[in-house]
């Protein structure tokens, strides 16, 4: 209990932090209206205000007590549909125009991906259009993200999904299905208990209100569908070994061609490999990856050049104006935002095991310990501290000063599970908190993302 409530207090003052110094201040650090957040202050109540607290008064009555008793097919049903709704129902606080507007921002990518008639020439003369000086350069989003972003767009704009609102549905869509991939992945590597309990934190997390509107909402998804595919290539042998292998390095290589930033996944791969125990996967799931990378460069966009040109491009606008003494603390503030304070509590519990392993080392055999290999919430912490390891990352790489509420989204279920470790009475509270924080946020502030 201490511990959780040292990690959510951590959590609250970082943000009230965050929020109060530049207000007290006068300290401008260059963001929209209410650092940390890309947002503007604007209370309101819409249509899915009601339903949004509805399903929260459900998910703290009857969400633990139907996660852990369910049977595992049917739980994951009803974490996919709540997810959903959830991710639904904050949207539309802004009606239905709160699924699709953001999407249909002239910064964003379906706009551009509307005009995209060939394919091939657009990823030729991608990185040419990058800076600024391009008279013709690409839009915020797309010029500061490899193509598989907008070719993702490109794909719902052919099938007839371009509007804001179909291509937000899907998205929102795609989002809710990302909580059944991080589930099967835990249960997979650490056992159905654990995952039924973190499965209430995963749905009715604050996070929902940037996965519903944004495109880093679907990176999120394929992440977390990667890192489950590579799970169950761990548990298996022969044929099955080598075909979630393929499935984990498509998808993990198309991650690295929709941000710049989720080659950190690595870190994440790397633990969920040890938690499986098994090397097997690594070597065909990078070759593949390498082969989807590979194959962007062979018509015509190559990511290690066009990195160095959008980090000029980066440096060149608002990012230079933003202050590093602010925004690399600033950074985690918005993060425990977006994925509400208890996430404190779950980095908190990575850093007591942290301590706790490191005296156990010290006073008992090593080869003993390694011999015993990791328990169940051993696993779980190692992916929790992962999650955590390439927030840290992101954030010491400086390619992070704001906006990071939507930016981290595919690292937001890994920060989030060492919550499933606590007490029921703890995370009744937990959970209640993190409804009850979303709620506020969606209702009182206007979200950029």
């Amino acid at each position: 209990m201490k511990t959780a409530v040292w990690g959510v207090a951590v959590a609250l003052a970082l943000i009230a932090a965050a929020i109060a110094i530049p207000a007290l201040t006068g300290w401008n650090v260059h963001v929209n209206s209410f650092p940390p957040l890309h947002a503007e202050w604007a209370p309101r109540l819409g249509p899915g205000t009601a339903l949004a607290v509805l399903l929260g008064v459900a998910g703290v009555i009857w969400g633990p007590r139907l996660a852990a008793s369910l049977s595992w097919g049917r739980m994951l049903l009803l974490a996919f549909a709540a997810s959903a709704l959830w991710l639904f129902a904050l949207a539309t606080v802004d009606g239905l125009d709160g699924i699709g507007e953001i999407l249909d921002h002239r910064y964003e990518y379906l706009g551009t991906a509307r005009q995209v008639d060939d394919v091939g020439e657009t990823l030729r003369e991608y990185v040419e259009r990058i800076p600024f000086a391009h008279p013709d350069n690409w839009p915020v989003h797309i010029a500061g993200h490899p193509p598989g972003a907008l070719l993702f767009f490109v794909v719902l704009v052919r099938l007839g999904l371009g509007s804001g609102l179909a291509a937000g549905s899907v998205v929102l869509l795609l989002g809710a299905s990302s909580i059944v991939a991080v589930l099967i992945t835990v249960r997979t590597l650490a056992g159905g208990s654990l995952a039924r309990r973190a499965a209430p934190f995963l749905v009715f997390t604050p996070a929902a209100i940037w996965i519903a509107v944004s495109g880093d909402g679907m990176f999120m998804t394929v992440a977390a569908w990667g890192m489950c595919a590579l799970a169950l290539a761990t548990r298996t042998r022969s044929v099955r070994l080598i075909g979630w292998s393929i499935v984990a390095g498509l998808l993990l290589g198309y991650c690295v061609m929709l941000s710049y930033g989720l080659p950190l996944l690595g870190v994440l791969a790397v633990a969920v490999l040890i938690a499986g125990r098994s090397w097997a996967p690594l070597p065909i799931a990078a070759v593949v990856a390498l082969g989807v990378v590979g194959t962007f460069a062979l018509n015509g966009f190559l990511w290690w050049e066009a990195f160095p040109v959008l980090q000029q491009r980066y440096w060149d606008g608002i990012a230079s104006r933003r202050p590093s003494e602010y925004w690399l603390w600033g950074n985690i503030a918005a993060f425990c935002i977006s994925a509400g304070p208890a996430v404190g509590a779950a980095a908190a519990a990575v850093g007591r095991w942290g301590v706790g392993a490191r005296r156990s080392r010290t006073n008992s055999n090593p080869a003993a310990a390694a011999a015993r290999g990791m328990d169940a919430r051993t696993v779980v912490l190692l992916l929790c501290a992962a999650g955590w390891l390439m927030i840290v990352m992101a954030d010491a790489s400086n390619m992070s000063r704001a906006e990071v509420e939507r930016i981290w989204l595919p690292f937001v279920p890994w920060a989030t599970l060492g919550l499933a470790l606590y007490s029921a009475r703890v995370r009744r509270w937990l959970l209640t908190g993190q409804i009850v924080f979303a709620i506020v946020v969606q209702t009182l502030l206007q979200t950029g993302w």
